[in-house]
């Protein structure tokens, strides 16, 4: 029996922010004190570093849960399955759904008990719970899916990965123009023949890491709210990655039997364009050997960081010919690959 990914679909939210958007923005230092260049140059610098030149926000109206379901609802009709089939429904996300203009994150029902109800499932043994791992969530998800069937617990799950950070952003730090909004979703069967999933690996740093990436106070002092935002220390997390990432991708290769040879596609999670391209590079190096030209195909660029969206909008943009000059053919070794706040991280080998 083989485990295999029969459906996609995303969301990707219509309104583009654009990097010249952020330049009337007052970014400040952690400490409220004001940056030394002007945002031209911040901007600038900003681009260079992580490669986003825009990246797409929801419009007021629609919440996590909508778009969670717009890209779920895709993937059911791309595998042409009766959603009434499904054994489970699990719904990746970390910040739930965050009303505009709201300060309160809203997680009670869970998104999947939500989606469960927007896609009009009637059927009380399909189980819908969220997931939070961070950026990490969707991969982990399919993970946890393939358990489930491997099992004998199921045989259809769906699985999503959906953020709105566009509701969670401090727009004094310069660290809000990585994030952005989006929805990816896959059908993951039990199916006939060779493929699917055939490795999988999973990591928790927390000893020291599990503070990389948290909510915290604006960095303008003078705004006296509750609300908290999402932080992060980037050069911890850039070096974090590099150290870990590679080494979990290599196990996870050798567990599946295949060659680095082998590999057609990297599905990275779109953090920073820098710190995927060293990591690919430093995952190659381990093989003595430099990535192939078009082996990870990427999105940032135009859509930002959409967290736990971002590994499952690039491989339905892929398989549905939307992304210029990539392409996944039957037959092909892929290995879809995250980092995120935990800190975690894990990676699945997959064969079409």
């Amino acid at each position: 029996m083989s485990i295999k990914i029969t459906g996609v679909g995303s969301y990707i939210p219509n309104k583009v922010e654009k990097n010249s958007d952020f330049q009337k923005h007052e970014f400040l230092y952690e400490d409220g004190s004001s940056f030394e260049q002007s945002n031209t140059v911040i901007i600038e610098k900003f681009k260079a570093i992580t490669g986003i030149a825009e990246r797409r926000y929801i419009h007021s109206e629609l919440n996590n849960s909508d778009i969670a379901y717009l890209a779920a609802n895709t993937a059911i009709e791309d595998a042409g399955i009766n959603p009434e089939e499904l054994d489970y429904l699990i719904v990746a996300h970390n910040y739930g759904d965050v009303l505009h203009n709201d300060v309160q994150s809203d997680t009670v029902p869970s998104l999947a008990s939500r989606v469960k109800h927007k896609l009009r499932i009637k059927n009380p043994r399909c189980v819908a719970y969220d997931i939070l791992f961070g950026c990490p969530g969707w991969v982990e998800a399919v993970i946890q899916a393939k358990a489930f069937i491997q099992s004998g617990m199921a045989k259809k799950c769906l699985v999503i990965g959906s953020e709105t950070l566009s509701r969670v952003i401090d727009k004094h730090d310069r660290d809000s123009m990585i994030y952005s909004d989006g929805a990816g979703a896959a059908v993951i069967e039990a199916a006939d023949g060779e493929g699917g999933i055939l490795s999988h690996e999973t990591a928790s740093y927390t000893f020291e890491e599990s503070n990389f990436i948290f909510f915290g106070k604006s960095n303008k002092r003078e705004v006296k709210d509750s609300r908290r935002y999402i932080k992060m220390h980037g050069r911890k997390i850039y070096e974090f990655a590099l150290s870990h990432v590679p080494d979990a991708m290599k196990s996870c290769l050798e567990n599946s039997g295949k060659n680095i040879s082998d590999v057609k596609k990297i599905l990275i999670h779109q953090a920073n364009e820098k710190m995927d391209e060293a990591i690919i590079k430093r995952f190659y190096r381990l093989y003595q050997t430099t990535p192939p030209e078009g082996i990870m195909p990427m999105t940032i660029e135009k859509l930002g960081n959409s967290s736990v969206a971002t590994v499952p909008t690039l491989l339905d943009l892929i398989l549905k010919g939307k992304l210029e000059n990539q392409g996944i053919n039957k037959g092909d070794v892929v290995i879809l690959a995250s980092v995120g706040a935990g800190m975690n991280i894990n990676a699945i080998v997959y064969q079409f």
